[in-house]
């Protein structure tokens, strides 16, 4: 009886909800507790540990059920879907959070933002006015949501290859 290789969207979509799910963890508490309009973030270190953490464990149970096989690409599939995934997740609760529980934190956080940098007495007004309105670009929905997919596939694009090339098979 042959192995039937398993797909890469099964372990991608488990994996990526669950990285989606803690990144919406960690935004929930930081926005309960006020350190999200404090500017904290030291709670994103979780995720940042936890991305590639999430993506090795993921190739190597995708490995283990593949008869311990793996390739390059298959490692490639499954750690760029994870990371796609749970930045759409994340994405979506964005979108509510932004929308529908609280459409006034953005400007709240312009707010804050534009007082910690008027505490600085080297930082102009022009120089508050430009990162004022940098930020504003950043929070357009749909350049937010491209720069968010973007930065997560490209993270976990490497973060992928460097898992492949450790774990990889010569068969």
């Amino acid at each position: 009886m042959e192995n039937q290789k398993p797909t890469a969207g099964k372990f991608s979509l488990n994996y990526g909800l669950l990285l989606g799910l803690l990144m919406i963890a960690i935004g929930v508490v930081t926005y309960v507790t006020g350190m999200a309009l404090e500017g904290a973030q030291w709670p994103n270190i979780i995720y940042y540990i936890a991305f590639p953490i999430v993506i090795f464990y993921a190739i190597s149970q995708y490995k283990k059920s593949n008869a311990n096989s793996l390739t390059i690409g298959d490692a490639l599939k499954v750690g760029l879907s994870i990371a796609v995934v749970s930045a759409i997740v994340y994405l979506l609760y964005g979108l509510l959070f932004n929308y529908v529980i609280d459409p006034e934190f953005m400007s709240q956080m312009m707010d804050v933002q534009r007082e910690k940098m008027m505490e600085n007495p080297n930082v102009t007004e022009e120089q508050i006015e430009q990162t004022l309105a940098f930020m504003e670009k950043m929070q357009n929905p749909l350049l937010g949501s491209a720069l968010w997919v973007a930065l997560s596939a490209f993270f976990g694009l490497i973060y992928s290859i460097i898992a492949g090339l450790i774990m990889r098979t010569n068969s």
